[in-house]
């Protein structure tokens, strides 16, 4: 047969990578022809459209809202998270196939649908949230990092304080041969994208929910929120506003020459009307509440109170690698960077690197103990892990889950306690290794990751050194869930 495949996640790096590349192996084994299109942050080819005409059925492997869905109607699909399809990609083609020999694809042409950029079909409630917060973490993520990692670099090169009191610049020359002035036009560039943030989490999180009619209410939701001092939680309450406020728009009937007029001039003016409103009358002002509370609490966290926060993020950071638990304490410690509490970032950067290299570690020391796969994906966990991608542990968590998840949360818990306890600062939200001179308190930082990555590698080599059981592990897998909807797109 002939299938094609859509993966997404919200960074579209590590777990779409991973789906699109399981689902091809397992699907031209199987004797079928597969053209995979990855979605994310880090984006790739589309899919040719003479593909998606000449195909049988559509696989999707997605934790983010599909863009451009319409494409595939009228073939029977297969929709799964993107974990279950690294996990067991031969499963889903069989699916896939399966679905195409029950219902044959009828390439039918049909209206753009208004949540095309949405949920799966036949989704729970809770799990429509999570892809749409899913989805504005996706399109969020390069605005942070790029503005993060120039306002660390602008800091680093000119120092914070003198940094932010230039407020006018020379001539360019000038400002190539000052550090104070380079400093401070990379401060000012990475100020700019890290202030985009809430907006732009706000306007997609609204796009993943009626697709791009939300995205002004949205972004202007998140405008609104930075202004109150909503912060990350006012961006994604405005982001849900703004797309339920342009979803129920949308049920509104129109005939005529006016429901032309309705994507161009009415959902954007009255559901930017309507949000902004709702936010600054309703809801803004008790959520900038609830964000200086939190921001109050996470100043005064210090000592054993700062180390107990370490040990919970580490471990939050290490149960999915990647997964909503993880995104999670990684938009902790993004709102907690943003308020100024540099701590927080650090402690969640190094939990997230701990636990690809504690499992490198250890299929280094003990090879016996893993497979010949396990083997292969060790070697590339060390960049993996120094990169602070801590989906790199997945293959491992995945073949042995309750041997390697412990493990993982132990050292990563052990990781975030040291660098809270050594004060360890980031100001850069991502980078890994490759922005350590960015931190200040490195060698703390230092022995943090080496602790947690020794820890981690300890833990599971000692697990495996125990007599195994008749118990099928991956059948309690946390990444092979039973989900799996059959559908017709």
């Amino acid at each position: 047969m002939k299938l094609v495949a859509v993966t997404a996640c919200p960074t579209g790096i590590a777990h779409s990578a991973m789906a699109a590349e399981a689902i091809e192996v397992a699907a031209r084994a199987a004797g079928h022809e597969i053209l995979v299109e990855i979605q994310g942050a880090a984006g790739g080819p589309g899919l040719p459209p003479t593909a998606i005409a000449e195909a049988d059925a559509v696989i999707f492997a997605v934790d983010a809202g599909v863009r451009d869905r319409d494409r595939f109607a009228g073939l029977p699909a297969v929709e799964v998270r993107t974990r279950r399809a690294i996990d067991r990609p031969g499963e889903i083609v069989d699916l896939a196939v399966q679905a195409a020999q029950a219902e044959p694809a009828k390439h039918a042409v049909i209206s753009p649908s208004p949540m095309r950029a949405g949920a799966p079909v036949g989704a729970s409630k809770p799990e429509q949230l999570r892809i749409w917060l899913m989805t504005g973490v996706s399109y969020m993520l390069p605005f942070v990092v790029a503005g993060g990692i120039l306002i660390a670099l602008g800091f680093s090169i000119g120092g914070a304080t003198r940094v932010t009191a230039v407020k006018d610049f020379p001539v360019i020359a000038d400002v190539l041969t000052s550090k104070l002035q380079l400093g401070a036009l990379l401060f000012m560039i990475g100020k700019t994208a890290f202030s985009m943030m809430v907006p732009i989490l706000a306007g997609y999180i609204a796009f993943g929910m009626v697709d791009r009619p939300g995205i002004a209410p949205g972004v202007v939701a998140g405008l609104i929120a930075t202004q109150l001092n909503a912060g990350f939680l006012g961006g994604i309450v405005g982001g849900i506003v703004a797309g339920l406020v342009v979803m129920a728009l949308m049920r509104i009937r129109v005939r005529g020459p006016l429901s032309k007029l309705m994507p161009v001039i009415v959902y954007p003016v009255i559901g930017t009307l309507v949000t902004g409103a709702l936010l600054i009358l309703v809801v803004g002002h008790p959520i900038a509440s609830a964000q200086s509370g939190l921001t109050n609490w996470l100043t005064s966290l210090q000592g054993s109170n700062a180390v107990l926060l370490g040990i919970i993020v580490g471990a939050m950071m290490a149960f999915d690698m990647g997964g909503p638990v993880n995104k999670a304490a990684y938009a902790f410690g993004l709102a907690s960077l943003q308020s100024g509490n540099y701590a927080v970032m650090a402690a969640v950067m190094i939990a997230g690197m701990t636990p690809p290299l504690g499992l490198a570690l250890a299929a280094t020391l003990r090879p016996a103990r893993f497979t010949e796969a396990e083997r292969e994906s060790g070697k590339a966990a060390w960049l993996l892990g120094l990169s602070f991608i801590t989906e790199g542990a997945i293959p491992f968590a995945a073949a042995d889950p309750l041997r390697v998840i412990p493990s993982l949360m132990t050292g990563s818990a052990v990781a975030g306690a040291l660098s809270m306890a050594f004060d360890a600062q980031l100001r850069a939200p991502h980078g890994g290794i490759f922005v350590l001179g960015l931190i200040d308190g490195k060698i703390g930082y230092l022995v943090a990751g080496a602790a947690g990555t020794a820890v981690t590698a300890a833990c599971v080599i000692a697990l495996k050194s125990l007599r195994r059981t008749t118990v099928d592990l991956t059948d309690v897998s946390p990444f092979a869930t039973t989900e799996g909807v059959l559908t017709h797109a």
